[in-house]
């Protein structure tokens, strides 16, 4: 009897300090367990405006001194150094193009940001490593290097083109958002004057081709018509590589409750953001009231742009832009986790793609202190590392599977267009 005594008493010893455990530890344990994969990161733009793909002397060991003042040019929000302390193990890459280039133009500029982000990695050899797979995403966390994919920001980067698609995708691409900021030739923007209703019969084609490849078909910045005929077609999980809940924050580039509702059946995530006009509504509407401001003004002062701009800075100096904190990033999370379950939500932060960000979500350096908030709510430590990275992992297994499954099948051609 006192030895079953003396056992119980050892056992409820050992499981008071888990039942203790305090938001901090739950969230370190997580970022020990499950590195941050984030679905997006603007840096090879950057090198693009700041350098012109020219790395030089380009340090990305640590960016804080890359600030211009003098050219209101503010700091990277990545390099290296923050990337450890965020606990990032993998990183999409966007090689993001202007989606008012041409189609010829696009597709050269997009050769070229795959380049410098391929150079980049190279330079930094000892602390990031090019991946293609999952596989290889896994071995490059378990080595301690930072797992480096690319993925094409918008449609416009193939030039109407299945056979550069495949190129691509050959070349490294590992995921294609539909469009950008514009509708492309078959696909509607979230942004944009809506044309097609959606996708086109050559968009389906190339979210078919996409999966058969295994490249994964990237929803952000589509319309919700577009995600719908996507969701239709596809036969491999999707992602949002950096979208938020509409519910929370009704800007069109997020991800309405209709829309949620499919995601669980189809295996897909939603990698939040940083940005306040995406993560809150009060920022949103904030830029709805300086735009009507400014065109006020401009009516106003009818061939003098300078009284106008004068007078629209001083109405931004007295209505200062509220830009939230990483608690609003949390609803949104909370909100994509209700309708679509645990499995289905990620973090793609959109570094160095934005100007501001969310108090507290500053740099790639803070996703710690997310998970303490996120612990903080009653996130278990399971689900706090699917959202690091387990879920992106599963849905990249799961398209490489979807890929393997088709590999007989031919590729979707297309005629040339020229």
């Amino acid at each position: 009897m006192r030895h079953h005594l003396l056992l119980a008493a050892s056992l409820l010893a050992f499981a008071a300090p888990l039942a203790a455990q305090s938001p901090e530890a739950v969230a370190a344990a997580a970022l020990k367990a499950a590195p941050v994969w984030d679905g997006h990161n603007d840096v090879p733009e950057q090198l693009r405006d700041r350098r012109k793909n020219v790395l030089g002397d380009f340090s990305f060991a640590d960016t804080a001194g890359t600030a211009d003042p003098a050219k209101n040019v503010a700091a990277m929000q990545t390099d290296l150094q923050r990337l450890r302390a965020g606990k990032v193990g993998a990183q999409f890459w966007s090689v993001y193009v202007s989606a008012n280039l041409n189609d010829q133009q696009a597709v050269q500029a997009t050769l070229e940001q795959i380049d410098v982000t391929k150079r980049l990695v190279a330079r930094n050899a000892a602390d990031m490593q090019l991946c293609v797979t999952s596989d290889c995403v896994a071995k490059a966390m378990k080595a301690g290097k930072i797992a480096s994919l690319m993925g094409m920001e918008g449609g416009h980067s193939i030039g109407g083109s299945l056979a550069v698609l495949r190129q691509m995708y050959e070349l490294g691409a590992r995921y294609m958002t539909l469009t950008h900021f514009k509708n492309t030739a078959w696909a509607d923007a979230a942004t944009d004057a809506p044309v097609h209703d959606g996708l086109t019969d050559f968009g389906r084609d190339v979210v078919r081709e996409m999966q058969r490849l295994g490249m994964l078909v990237d929803l952000s910045h589509v319309s919700e018509a577009t995600m719908m005929d996507a969701l239709d077609v596809a036969k491999a999980p999707v992602i949002f590589s950096h979208s938020n809940a509409l519910a929370v924050n009704s800007h069109p580039r997020n991800v309405p409750d209709a829309v949620l509702a499919r995601l669980k059946a189809n295996g897909g995530i939603v990698m939040v953001n940083a940005y306040p006009a995406y993560v809150v509504e009060a920022t949103r509407q904030w830029n709805v009231q300086r735009a009507t401001e400014e065109a006020r003004l401009k009516a106003l002062h009818i061939g003098q742009p300078k009284v106008a701009a004068d007078a629209l800075s001083a109405w931004v100096k007295a209505n200062p832009a509220p830009i939230g904190s990483l608690k609003d990033v949390a609803d949104h999370l909370d909100h994509i986790r209700k309708l679509a379950g645990a499995d289905a939500v990620g973090l793609g932060g959109d570094y160095d793609g934005i100007e501001t960000t969310v108090a507290g979500m500053e740099d790639v350096s803070t996703y710690p202190a997310l998970f303490v908030e996120l612990a903080r709510r009653g996130w278990t430590q399971a689900e706090l590392e699917g959202l690091a990275s387990r879920n992106m992992m599963r849905v990249m297994k799961a398209a490489e599977a979807y890929a393997a499954s088709r590999k007989g099948d031919a590729p979707i051609e297309n005629p040339v267009s020229f």
